[in-house]
């Protein structure tokens, strides 16, 4: 059996030189660096996401509501009550369960039988924005949504 011995001119040619792994810590630098923003907003971004998804539905099954029953609910309670909705989306930016209530403007005018209002003639819940203040990532307050 042949032994061979470890050729020192050889191992210095092997491995990585101090340049070579300065320049992949830099390039990996780089790279984080242009990902690092896109990530930090992106909680940000999936809250905006669900607000508009839950602004949508309360707003479609008032839709609902109304098509069925021939006017607007008082409370959004009474979506849940008449089984529209299983519970009422919460404001994932306001961190709450409250909404900004937009009612709809009875016109003193207008005979008892065009109407929308319920039969007690309290007005019903057209619309709903959000609580929250701040501007979301594409500079619209959320209150305008």
């Amino acid at each position: 059996m042949v032994r061979r011995h470890a050729d020192p001119e050889r191992s210095a040619e092997s491995g990585f030189t101090l340049i070579e792994l300065m320049v992949v810590v830099a390039l990996v630098g780089i790279l984080v660096a242009m990902a690092l923003p896109s990530l930090v907003n992106q909680p940000r971004r999936a809250k905006e996401a669900v607000l508009k998804t839950n602004l949508h539905t309360i707003r479609d099954t008032l839709d609902q509501y109304n098509a069925d029953k021939g006017h607007y609910p008082t409370a959004l309670t009474e979506l849940e009550d008449d089984g529209y909705l299983r519970r009422i989306p919460l404001d994932p930016i306001a961190d709450s369960e409250e909404w900004d209530l937009i009612y709809e403007e009875s016109d003193p005018d207008a005979p008892p039988a065009e109407t929308d209002l319920p039969e007690d003639g309290s007005p019903g819940i057209i619309d709903v924005r959000s609580t929250a203040t701040g501007t979301s990532l594409d500079g619209t307050p959320y209150s305008e949504w």
